[in-house]
Parts: structure tokens; C-alpha cells; sequence
């Protein structure tokens, strides 16, 4: 029996705590589930929600807001378990949706991260943005889902119900190995939020180690709580942490033309925004890129340590071509429509 930690980060999320946390206890009650909520130095009334309606639930009160990868970071070293489950607070988990992730663990011992499906809040019958059927990412480091490229997501005709390796779990539903989490010294801190768990997932992958989706656990994600898709400050985050991601995990075959490349799609996303009259997403590309440019050094060094570590630099799960090509010149906006064949 694998024991699982039910991990819920929360900040200011005292109106999704009350929604939802009935609903991750119920349908988690077993003898190898603990469910704990960290708090990130919330300022509602998110305590107190905790204190007196759910005085039974275990919480870790970190003293300010270390964002998403170093909240995590702080609140699983105080955690004793075989496997941690991070899970958003705007989750509602089906009914048996633990007894099968648990079920993948004793079946697949080797694995180092499993994904359930993840589905929509709002539209129950259609994927969810953040995961929906597993995460996969192209050679310029675009991440892209099965059941979602960009905004387009497909309704859920069961057509991605066979488990299967993928290249990244999304953080707001993913169960990893306890051992593998600490081996990688947690999430990148300096991600702060979004992507950090794409780079957590690289990280395993080119260490030779699995990542699996799981379509029998399902969830339901409302998606957008902490920060709307389409804020210009996430969309400053997603260039700058993909920028990131990509300088820290790419293979060094061909990886300056690799950047170049990046680097030249991010301006023309630029100019699209200012051609859609979105000023304020170009200033935000714009400011990612000025982000990044003042860390590269950082970076590069990161880089260089883990290249010493990789021992699997192709994987299956990477799509050897462009998403930004397929999706918007030759309009291929389902997963099923892509070749992974090299």
C-alpha cells in the first residue's frame, strides 16, 4: 500500500475552499490518503474557514506567499508520504478518482508522476485548459495537450481513454513520488508560478523516468481562479517560464538555433498582439523577454549543471515539428490530427 498526501496550496481561496473541499475529503477517504491544506500566508478568512468547519483537516501556515513552487516547496518537506498529490483548490475530484491513481502506483511502480483526466468545471462534457488528457510540448517548446492546442479544446468523446506515457502533468492535478520530488530539489523557485511543473516533468523525463496518464481518475477544473487565462500577467509569465523551460531542458543538438528560432515566433506573436490593437500583451511579451534576457546567465548555468544528469534527450512524447505552424497555418486544432512520427 502506497500512502498519498492530498496537497492543496491555497492563497486567498477561502470561497473555493468551502466549494470544494468537502467534495476532495468525500471522495478521498481511505486508509492511505491524508488530506492537508497549505496556506501561503493567505489575508481572507481562509483560517478561519479551516479552523471552524474543517477542524479535522491538517494545515501547514507558511509565513508569506512563496507563489506555487515555493509554497509546494516548503509544505512537502513538512510531509511524510510515499506519494504527494498537488492539487488546486478549484478542483472537484469524481468519486474513485484516488482508488484508481492508487491503483496506477502499485501497477506502475517505476512511474514517477501520474495525471488524472482533467475536465471542465463549466463544461463538464469538454477538457479542461490545464492538462486535459496529458501534456505533450514541440521542438520550440510550446507545451500543447491531448484535448486542447492553444484555446481550441475538444469535448470529451472518450477518445483519449487508453493509458499512456505523456511528457508533462499539470499542477493543478498530479500525483509524484515523494523520492523523485526531492531528488530534484522540488519546483524551480524562480518559475514563481505556471510551467513549473512542465519543467519538474523534463527534468525526470531526460533522467530516463515516466510520466503517465491516467483516464480513469477524473476531475473537474474550473481553471483561472488565481489568475485569469487571459491577464497580461500570466501571459508575461507563460513567455518568460517558457523561455525558461526551454534554456534549462532542451538538448544541446542545434539548441542556439533552437533559441533564435523561440525567440523570433515570441515577436511575432508580438506584432499579432499589436496588430489585434492587445497593447498591453505585446508589453507583456515584451517585458518576458527583458525578464529573461536579465537571467540568462542564471540560466545557462542551470543548464549547464543538468546536462551532466541527462541520459535520455529524445523522447516520444515530444513533438518533433512546430504546434504554431500546425495549429495556425495548417490548421491541425486536434491532438488526433498531429504525426508524432519523426
Amino acid at each position: 500500500m502506497n500512502t498519498i498526501a492530498i496537497v492543496i496550496l491555497n492563497w486567498n481561496g477561502e470561497k473555493l475552499l468551502k466549494q470544494f473541499l468537502p467534495h476532495v475529503i468525500e471522495n478521498s477517504k481511505h486508509e492511505y490518503t491524508r488530506v492537508i491544506v497549505a496556506d501561503n500566508a493567505s489575508t481572507d478568512n481562509s483560517i478561519q474557514l479551516l479552523k471552524t468547519e474543517f477542524p479535522f483537516i491538517e494545515t501547514i501556515l507558511l509565513d508569506k506567499n512563496y507563489g506555487f513552487a515555493g509554497g509546494y516547496n516548503r509544505a512537502l518537506q513538512q510531509i511524510d508520504a510515499d506519494y504527494f498529490l498537488l492539487l488546486n483548490s478549484d478542483v472537484l475530484p469524481e468519486k474513485g478518482w484516488i482508488d484508481e491513481l492508487h491503483k496506477a502506483t502499485l501497477n506502475y511502480p517505476a512511474t514517477a508522476i501520474f495525471m488524472p483526466k482533467i475536465k471542465s468545471f463549466k463544461e463538464p462534457d469538454k477538457f479542461e485548459y490545464a492538462g486535459a488528457a496529458g501534456g505533450f510540448i514541440d521542438k520550440y517548446g510550446f507545451p500543447f495537450c491531448r484535448g486542447r492546442i492553444f484555446d481550441k479544446t475538444e469535448f470529451d468523446n472518450n477518445q483519449y481513454n487508453n493509458s499512456s506515457e505523456i511528457f508533462w502533468a499539470s499542477g493543478a492535478a498530479f500525483l509524484i513520488k515523494s523520492e523523485r520530488f526531492f531528488e530534484e530539489h522540488g519546483l524551480d523557485e524562480a518559475f514563481f508560478a505556471h510551467m513549473e511543473e512542465i519543467d519538474l516533468c523534463w527534468r525526470l523525463k531526460n533522467k530516463g523516468h515516466s510520466i503517465m496518464y491516467i483516464p480513469t481518475s477524473v476531475v473537474f477544473h474550473v481553471g483561472g481562479a488565481s489568475l485569469n487565462q487571459s491577464h497580461p500577467y500570466k501571459t508575461y509569465l507563460n513567455f518568460r517560464n517558457n523561455l525558461y523551460l526551454l534554456v534549462k531542458n532542451a538538448p544541446s543538438n542545434g539548441f542556439i538555433s533552437l533559441l533564435i528560432t523561440r525567440l523570433l515566433l515570441d515577436n511575432i506573436a508580438t506584432v499579432k498582439f499589436l496588430t489585434s490593437f492587445e497593447p498591453s500583451y505585446s508589453l507583456a511579451v515584451i517585458k518576458a523577454h527583458l525578464s529573461f534576457y536579465k537571467r540568462l546567465l542564471y540560466f545557462l548555468k542551470k543548464r549547464r549543471l543538468l546536462l551532466h544528469e541527462i541520459t535520455e534527450n529524445k523522447h516520444n512524447e515530444m513533438y518533433n515539428k512546430s504546434i504554431v505552424f500546425d495549429y495556425f497555418i495548417r490548421k491541425k486544432q486536434k491532438f488526433s490530427q498531429l504525426n508524432f512520427m519523426n
